[in-house]
């Protein structure tokens, strides 16, 4: 289960960029809201160069997923 219901309409880079900041608002303290924005920078700073249309689409499922554990995590946290 996605952490967001609008998971399923992630089909772009830029769709995932603002669908992954989405989930660190919803994030317990403004320290870790900054560590997984940072985060997320970097891997698109990173995988900027990415023209492989199935790769992008391997890179947002695992992305997606990696979204929902962490939000699962801190959600048990609480």
């Amino acid at each position: 289960m996605a952490p967001l219901p609008s998971a399923g309409s992630v089909r772009s880079a830029l769709q995932l960029y603002r669908y992954l900041l989405r989930c660190c608002k919803q994030l317990p303290e403004e320290n870790i809201r900054q560590h997984y924005r940072h985060a997320i920078r970097q891997s698109f700073k990173v995988h900027a160069d990415e023209d492989d249309p199935d790769r992008i689409q391997q890179i947002i499922k695992r992305a997606i997923e990696d979204a929902d554990w962490i939000m699962n995590k801190y959600k048990k946290q609480k």
